[in-house]
This record gives C-alpha cells, structure tokens and sequence, in this order.
C-alpha cells in the first residue's frame, strides 16, 4: 500500500502531449515528471527521410534543464530503490501492455522518424514491449552470494543494490528497442535513468516514456532529454550524480565517452559497432543461405550493428551465389517504409548518403565488382539501391570500415585454413553457414555476436560431454578435452540456452582452472557489454 501510494502521488495529474492527427507526436523533453516544449529553448526540426518532410520540431534540453532531470533523478532513486523489485516489475510489465496496447500507432511513428518498413518496426515495438518484461523478471534475480567464511563467528555475504542515476544514450537505428533496453535494465536494477536518444528518433522514444509514465513511472524517475550529442553527454557524464553510463553507438564515440566515464571511475557498457563476416561453405543449400543473408543484409537498410556485411563464399559455389545474392538485391522492394508493399526504406538521414556512396566509390576504385546498386535512388527522400560488391581486395576501406549502409560484399575462399586466415585479420563475430558435419573444433577466437538465439563463431560443448553416465561432473582430465580448443588463460564468456546447462558450463571451466568466466545471456540486453573474449556456448 504504501508503494501504491507513492507512485500515485508522484504520477497523478500529469499529462503527455496527445499524437497529431498524423500519428507523430508533439515533440518534448520529460524531465521530473513534466512534458517541455520547444518555447524558450532552441530546437531543431525532425525529417521524415522518405519524404524529407519536416515532422515536427525538437527542443534542446538547456544546462539548466539538464541540472533539473540530475536532481530529480537523484531524489528519485532514493525513493524507487526502496521499492521491492515485485513492484517495480509490476510497472515495467504495465508499461509493456501499455505498448502492445499502442502497438500500431508506436510503429508508425518509428517507421515515420526513421523510415524502415512498417513491418519491421511493429516486430520491434512487440520485442520492446518483452525487454521490458523480461527485465521485470530479472529484477527479481539480482541474487547475492554467501562466501565460505575465513574465520570462526564472521559471515561473508555479497549483495547486489542499485549502482545509481544512469546515463544512457542510444542510438536511432532501433528506435524503441533501443530505448527499452536501456531504460529496461536500468528501471528493474532499481536506477533512475536519463536517456539521450537519438534526435533523428525522437518521437519513438517519447511514446516509450508515455507508457512508462502511464504505468506508473514515479516522477524523476525516468527523463528524456535531447541536444547536441556532445554537450549533453559532456554535461550528463561529468556530473557526480551519474554512477553510471551506457552507450549504443559508434567506436569513436564509445571512446570518447568511455575516457569521459574514466574521469569519474564511472561504470560503462558500450556496445559499439562491428563487421560481420559470413562463410558460405559449398555443401550448404544454396538457396536457402542466399535468401536468409540477403534479408539479414538490407534489413533496416543495412543500418544494424550486427549485420553481415563480409560474405565469404567457397569458390565451387561462388558464382552461383554471387548471381543470386544480385538477382535477390535487385528485386528488393524499396520505398516509402509506411507503404505495407515496401521491403526497405531509405537511410536514416541525409547524412548517410555521402558515406556510403563514398565508401562504395572508393571500393570501387581499389577494383572491386559492381554487382547491383551503388547509387542513391532518383527519387525524393533518402533511398540508396540495394548493392552487392564482388571481389573487393583487402585494401578498400569498405572491407576495414563498418559501411551501415545496404552494401553487400561478396569474396571467393578455396579451404577452410585459407578463410580463417583471411577473416582474422579483422576481429569481429563469424556467422557459419556449413553442414553440422563440417564442424571443426579448431574455431577462431570470436567477438561478440547476438543474431538468432545462438552465439555464432563460438566453440560449442553439448552438455552431455560435461558430466558422467551417474549425473556427477566428469573428472578435470576428461573436462580438459572438452574445452581443448579454448585459451583457459585468457577471459571467457559462457553463453547458454537454460540455467540448467549454464551452471553445467560454469562448473566445469571452474573445476579445469579457468580463471576468468562470466555468464552472458546471448540476448538484447544491458546487464552486461557484449564479450569481447572466446565464446562457450553449451
């Protein structure tokens, strides 16, 4: 009852700006339970990239506006803290069917501001609306440990509290998963939060903000702010309100705001940009894998961290697919994302398209193949042709740089060494298209990867390998061979399909000596960076 109290106390008779006729919301900041508008502040004007139509105007938070949305969130932690991690999750889950609720009208406005198609952003407005549950949920397994003690009539106990008031900025490619997560993860931890999306973005996030506050959010709780990325950030982070900070962006950026962090010995979790290679081996079936990798590929336009970019194709197949890889590009839907026919919309925004011109250009002057595309599009609004690039040498920029872009790149290997030696050379995940019986135990070292519900590029231990025919854990010898493949020195991410065969995986490195193991979740979340050590998966 008295949590009750204090939500209704804290949320009563404050209203949020209705939606336009047009389904895009009046655009504000949030910040200690109050909508601000654009008067008084500067602004900037949100464009639909479709149509390069102004949707609305933006405000910019003010040095003042920011101290306002640190106080409040200061004050409020101490008070949503204390509320038990039931309750909070009782929220976070309204605020989810809140969402579902206002599904179609959530998506509109993404598919509006951002431009991918309507169908992909009614799947992520749903995915959103289960980050938060599934948050709700994990508040309420943020266990301690009890430690063995060293000395008689002493009790050692570790217990996990909220880190404090978090600064989160993310990015405008997923515009409400986006969101979720980093507001998610934060609200069930028991933080407050001040989130900076995106401004290309901005109406999703604030439809976010609406059912959270709806649901019951106190006030302070949660803001939303927006600006120029770099003062807002310099503001936020060097505050000594903020315990915490996490980012969805950019390496660069993740760099500088990770030296930023640094200067207050702030926690971070960046999970920052990547350049997937794909190895297309010559048993697979052939259609099957080109129809999977082109619609992973133009996706949201190209425009997700995790997207395959580098597709290495065995040579035997290699013509066929290259030619299919084309044809599947060139019959591709584009258009205006709102229209049910559209398949992938236009590029984010302006900005975009010099960068991926350029790179494909460049590319292209290194000697590269130009299977389809490579142009932008003759019409209004900011659509680029989906594109495919054939036998582009190691020195192009494009096979060096994340392209976030529609861009395609498709190169020849002879053998499975020559591949690994080439895909080496730069580090990021390996997505692995082969028959299970070409599976060899000799993988690379992996970077994080979150596509599907699997690790991709990881070494993968069946279970039954862990433990004897009486239920018992195998002896340390027998345990050695499993992992025999694995670096023990080095750090190591474990990634799992149950608690079941997680704690399995834990036990076992513990008992061979692994030194340094860690759980990852292989889902979207923020409860921890994406790994950057071997992979297990079980």
């Amino acid at each position: 009852m008295r949590a009750a109290g204090i939500i209704q106390a804290m949320s009563a008779n404050i209203k949020a700006p209705a939606l336009a006729a047009s389904n895009y919301p009046e655009l504000a900041l949030f910040i200690d339970g109050e909508w601000l508008g654009v008067q008084g502040r500067k602004s900037q004007p949100v464009v639909n990239p479709a149509t390069e139509e102004v949707l609305g105007q933006l405000p910019h938070a003010s040095a003042a506006d920011l101290d306002r949305a640190l106080a409040a969130a200061q004050r409020a932690w101490a008070e949503w803290r204390a509320l038990l991690p039931v309750q909070r999750g009782k929220i976070l889950k309204q605020a989810a069917e809140l969402m579902r609720a206002r599904a179609e009208d959530i998506a509109r406005i993404a598919t509006l501001e951002m431009g991918k198609s309507i169908h992909e952003t009614r799947i992520e407005v749903q995915a959103s609306a289960e980050i938060f549950e599934w948050y709700a949920e994990e508040g309420r397994r943020a266990y301690g440990r009890v430690l063995p003690q060293r000395l008689p009539g002493q009790r050692m106990t570790i217990v996990k509290e909220p880190v404090g008031p978090v600064a989160a900025f993310a990015p405008w490619n997923f515009p409400a998963g986006n969101p979720a997560r980093k507001i998610g993860a934060a609200l069930a931890a028991g933080c407050s939060c001040i989130l900076k999306p995106a401004e290309e973005a901005a109406g999703t996030a604030l439809a976010i903000a609406r059912a959270l506050h709806a649901a019951g959010v106190p006030r302070g709780v949660l803001a939303i702010v927006f600006g120029v990325p770099h003062e807002v950030s310099t503001h936020l982070i060097s505050s000594p309100i903020i315990r915490k900070v996490s980012f969805t962006g950019s390496i660069p950026v993740g760099k500088q705001l990770t030296r930023l962090a640094a200067e207050g010995m702030k926690r971070t979790t960046m999970e920052l940009g990547g350049h997937a290679p794909v190895l297309v081996f010559d048993d697979v079936d052939v259609e099957k894998v080109l129809d999977m990798c082109v619609t992973a590929k133009y996706r949201n336009a190209g425009q997700v961290c995790v997207s395959p970019t580098r597709f290495y194709v065995q040579e035997s197949i290699y013509p066929r697919f290259a030619e299919g890889f084309a044809a599947r590009a060139k019959a591709l839907v584009v258009g205006d994302g709102i229209d049910e026919a559209s398949r992938m919309g236009p590029l984010a925004h302006a900005r975009r398209l010099p960068a991926v011109q350029g790179i494909i250009d460049e590319a292209l002057t290194h000697g590269a193949r130009l299977l389809a595309g490579g142009r932008r599009m003759p019409r209004k609004g900011f659509f680029f042709e989906p594109t495919v690039l054939a036998d582009v040498p190691n020195s192009a920029r494009i096979m060096n740089e994340e392209p976030f872009g529609p861009v395609a790149i498709l190169n020849p290997f002879r053998d499975f060494d020559a591949v690994m030696g080439i895909v080496r050379r730069k580090t990021a995940q390996i997505v692995d298209a082969r028959s299970p019986g070409r599976f060899k135990a000799e993988e690379p070292e992996p970077r994080a990867g979150v596509r599907g519900g699997h690790m991709p590029g990881a070494l993968n231990v069946h279970y039954r390998k862990l433990i004897a025919e009486d239920g018992t854990l195998k002896p340390a010898e027998q345990l050695r061979a499993a992992f025999d493949a694995v670096d023990l020195n080095r750090p190591i991410v474990t990634s799992c399909g149950s608690g079941l065969t997680a704690a399995l995986l834990m036990l076992a490195l513990d008992e061979i000596g692994a030194g340094d193991v860690a759980l990852y979740d292989g889902s979207w979340t923020e409860w921890g960076a994406r790994p950057e050590a071997p992979v297990v998966t079980s």
